[in-house]
């Protein structure tokens, strides 16, 4: 099942910003036996909610890859190569399937081979690009972003402001000018970064058959912790069926400014690694490992046996096995 969301209200006052410390309800990290064994594709929490700072848009956000250590270089963590990582809408409850799915596709290439550090001489290894595509309904998918860059880890001062690094002001003017416009007439603005994961969970004391350490108080398991971050600001008329702005709503829950909203990972099917050392190959059609919709439901809902065979679905192609 995808989350609700309702362009016209305060949909669910939710935020991943981290320099925004408000309560927050997320949900799915390494919560099956499968998708734990790959976590660049994980899909950690899906967020929708009305842009505290436009009224007239909404932010959807997709976060993947759990437990990052932000100071785990030198291969720092980043979005995966042929993976693609979708952000899937449905405004319409009368048509099958997506009515609007956002793809990304990353790639990663070093500056500066001939050295292990990840920033070095306004240099960047492992630097991550993306290409955004959009599809409506039916349509073909039509790129949006062509040229989106992914800012690196906020590795230290030396790195990002020092000279012998990226020489910049600071590591948040990386973050903005990382921001990127979408061409197309939709208005979405789009950023694809690190973030501090907003996630807060007691899992040690949770996983230990449902502990709550009543006298102790939780403790914060993914405190210090990194995600990275997919973030869309959607003009509400993107995202309502028939193209209406928010001042055209009856009222707050007036179903056609409802949406639901899903995300997702898919890979190819098969990988051939390299006697070599080269990069492995990946061939055949994308299969979906990872999804995400309403919190939860696969990281506690589902049985273990049921929660790989959970993630290979979508939301409208569930069985009773299954169903969330």
């Amino acid at each position: 099942m995808a989350v609700a969301a309702t362009l016209a209200g305060s949909a669910l006052g939710l935020t991943v910003w981290s320099t925004w410390q408000q309560p927050l309800e997320a949900s799915s990290h390494r919560e099956a036996p499968l998708i734990a064994l790959d976590p660049l594709a994980d899909n950690t929490d899906v967020y929708a909610f009305r842009s505290p700072t436009d009224s007239t848009r909404v932010v959807l956000i997709a976060n993947y890859i759990p437990f990052e250590l932000p100071q785990g270089g030198p291969t720092y963590y980043s979005f995966g190569e042929n993976i693609r990582y979708e952000v899937h809408v449905k405004n319409n409850p009368t048509t099958p399937g997506d009515d609007i799915t956002y793809r990304f596709t990353f790639a990663q290439t070093n500056e500066d081979p001939t050295t292990f550090f990840n920033i070095r001489l306004k240099k960047e290894n492992l630097k991550t690009t993306y290409v955004c595509e959009k599809k409506v309904g039916n349509g073909a998918f039509a790129r949006i972003i062509t040229d989106g860059v992914v800012p690196p880890n906020n590795i230290g001062p030396r790195s990002i402001e020092g000279a012998a690094g990226l020489d910049v002001a600071n590591y948040e003017s990386l973050r903005t000018n990382a921001i990127k416009t979408a061409i197309g007439g939709g208005g979405e603005q789009i950023l694809c970064a690190p973030a501090d994961d907003p996630f807060f969970a007691d899992l040690g004391a949770i996983f230990d058959l449902a502990g709550l350490r009543p006298t102790d108080g939780p403790r914060d398991g993914l405190s210090k912790r990194n995600v990275h971050s997919i973030v869309l600001s959607i003009p509400i008329a993107t995202l309502q069926k028939d193209g209406k702005a928010v001042g055209q709503a009856a009222n707050i829950l007036d179903s056609d400014f409802i949406i639901g909203v899903w995300a997702s990972a898919s890979r190819p099917a098969m990988r051939t690694l390299s006697l070599t050392g080269n990069n492995p190959t990946d061939n055949g059609a994308y299969v979906q490992v990872s999804r995400l919709g309403m919190p939860l439901t696969n990281e506690v809902i589902n049985p273990i046996g049921a929660k790989d065979k959970w993630n290979a679905r979508t939301p409208y192609t569930e069985d009773a096995a299954t169903e969330d």
